[in-house]
């Protein structure tokens, strides 16, 4: 008999950055996906080939739904009986941590992907660090997704305990089949690409700390200088989380050197079509439009922060400039426009470190040796 392992994560969108890892550990362990109810979770289930379990959560903080939702996690655990329960992102890696320690679940695994707190200030901040210290304390294995997560867990304070960075970080790694200038790829960027010009392109959520603001004034003082550049931005709006400011978003859409594609599932042909890829977020935990942008074989402008700096080495497979910084983001873009041998060499190193250091295949192999050894 298989023993049971319930992976939760507050929405299925986190699930989804899962793909095929389900799938993979459902051959050896009876997987069952645990989120809020909809949609995405039935397909989730369907794609990976796993039972799923619905449990509302609210991404935010909410007192009186965060009770629910943990009277709900301790009833399924209760019912399930797992071996392992194993949680990824904030609010689930709490709730979880909690209700499978109040069952007495042998293995408590959690996933940092990021941290909220580092970035946040006052009385937010110190709630953010409570939370992420009770969810230490419930858990039996820590793994902090990246160098960057596991000095900020130390530096902080928030727990004590062993932390364990699975290969070299990422939760999933990078399927570089996939991500690769295949034929199709390239006949589909064809249509996208604009020949005699240099193309930054952006791709996540079209946010304020993911460095749209200085991306997209950058952006306008390159091309007074360098009128044959282009910016395409691949990702959606969020009005009430951290929007963009309002000029910014005017000049999104009125720029006629700016591409405003919106959300698409397949990115390939844009980064193909593209000559740099930008990522000036101001955090994250291991971004993995870094880790595609680079199978892609582009190189990459990101700014000084966890994960990004892990991924990207400077003046080898990308530059890399602190976050925050309107002119040293143009001096980088700059760089990359005028001198093509650097951009090129970057670009040719890109690909093989994605390959020798985050191949899916690789994360995989550790995260079943992790498992064996719980």
């Amino acid at each position: 008999m298989r023993k049971k392992v319930l992976r939760i994560t507050t929405v299925p969108v986190s699930l989804k950055l899962l793909e095929g890892q389900l799938n993979m550990l459902n051959r050896l362990y009876e997987v069952v996906a645990v989120s809020s109810p909809g949609k995405e979770l039935e397909e989730i289930g369907v794609r990976e080939g796993v039972r799923t379990e619905a449990v509302y959560m609210e991404r935010r903080i909410a007192l009186g739904q965060d009770v629910i939702s943990l009277l709900a996690l301790i009833r399924l655990i209760r019912k399930e009986k797992p071996w392992m329960v194993h949680t990824m992102t904030p609010k689930a890696g709490l709730l979880g941590m909690l209700a499978a320690r109040i069952c007495g679940v042998p293995v408590r695994m959690h996933t940092f992907t990021g941290l909220v707190f580092p970035t946040a200030t006052g009385i937010k901040k110190r709630l953010l660090m409570l939370t992420d210290r009770i969810t230490c304390a419930c858990a039996t294995f820590i793994n902090p997704e990246g160098e960057g997560v596991k000095n900020d867990l130390m530096r902080f304070g928030i727990t004590h305990k062993e932390l364990h960075i699975i290969g070299n970080g990422n939760v999933n790694g990078v399927d570089v089949s996939y991500f690769d200038r295949t034929d199709e790829v390239l006949c589909q960027a064809e249509s996208i690409r604009e020949e005699g010009c240099i193309t930054f392109c952006f791709v996540g959520r079209i946010v304020g700390d993911k460095g749209i603001n200085e991306l997209v004034e950058s952006f306008v003082e390159i091309i007074k200088e360098f009128p044959a550049c282009r910016l395409i931005l691949v990702g959606d709006f969020e009005e009430k989380l951290d929007p963009v400011m309002p000029v910014v978003r005017r000049i999104i859409f009125e720029n006629e050197r700016i591409v405003f594609s919106g959300w698409k599932d397949d990115i390939r042909p844009y980064l193909a079509a593209s000559d740099v890829f930008v990522f000036p977020s101001y955090r994250e935990g291991f971004p993995n439009v870094v880790l595609q942008a680079g199978a892609m074989g582009l190189p990459c402008i990101v700014t000084d922060i966890n994960g990004s700096n892990e991924i990207i080495h400077d003046q080898v497979n990308g530059l890399i400039i602190p976050p925050h910084d309107k002119d040293a983001l143009w001096k980088a873009m700059k760089i990359m426009v005028t001198d093509e041998t650097i951009r090129r060499e970057m670009g040719d190193r890109a690909r093989n470190i994605i390959i020798n250091r985050y191949d899916r295949h690789l994360i995989w192999d550790e995260i079943q040796r992790v498992y064996a050894e719980l």
